[in-house]
């Protein structure tokens, strides 16, 4: 049994470590404590069948590879996963990038228009500013369907005061000054801030060691 805990804590060290996670975030999608995975990692306790079979989904392994002392073919089949991984994940973030410059583009393309028809138009930047929400608008969807959905608060929020800094510099430029707009900022990053801890927060962790 000692043999058997000493397999699966290496196991659980090398993959947690190759995967570039740490003890906490590992404790955090498996739903424990990170003191039950130190004492995993350290052989102290054994944890049961179906949190091994969580370990292996975490991991993309078999629970067979979890009690092995020796898997040479599939660490080499684990590495080349997560080359492609990374080869894909680079390339979603180049998508991403080149669907925001691109917007930028059109608002270059715009911007040239407008003053080559109307020179010294008040109104031909405006393409650039519409251009920032729409930017941050485009990462809110890329980030949910490719990256991580907790970075939602950030660029919403983001999102939020730009809209805000839009419609002010809407009126300003309509002669009209409501500097008061900002305050609505205040209400409004509260309601995103306990939105995001309501969607994003996990269960309660299970204290077992």
């Amino acid at each position: 049994m000692d043999e058997i805990k000493l397999i699966i804590a290496r196991n659980i060290t090398d993959l947690r470590r190759k995967n570039n996670m740490t003890q906490a975030e590992l404790a955090e999608r498996l739903n424990y404590s990170d003191k039950a995975i130190s004492k995993w990692e350290r052989g102290e306790s054994l944890p049961d069948v179906t949190v091994l079979k969580s370990v292996a989904d975490v991991f993309r392994v078999t629970v067979d590879y979890l009690l092995r002392p020796e898997h040479h073919e599939e660490e080499e089949r684990l590495r080349k996963k997560q080359f492609l991984d990374r080869r894909k994940r680079r390339n979603c973030k180049i998508i991403m990038w080149m669907s925001i410059l691109l917007v930028w583009l059109l608002a270059t393309v715009a911007f040239v228009v407008v003053n080559t028809i109307f020179p010294r138009n008040i109104w031909s930047i405006s393409p650039y500013m519409f251009s920032v929400p729409i930017s941050f608008i485009l990462g809110i969807i890329f980030n949910t369907v490719w990256f991580n959905k907790r970075h939602n608060f950030i660029i919403i929020s983001l999102l939020m005061w730009t809209v805000i800094a839009l419609l002010f510099f809407i009126l300003l430029m309509c002669h009209i000054k409501v500097y008061l707009l900002f305050a609505l900022g205040i209400p409004g990053q509260a309601i995103i801030f306990l939105w995001s801890g309501m969607r994003f927060s996990g269960k309660k962790k299970k204290r077992k060691e």
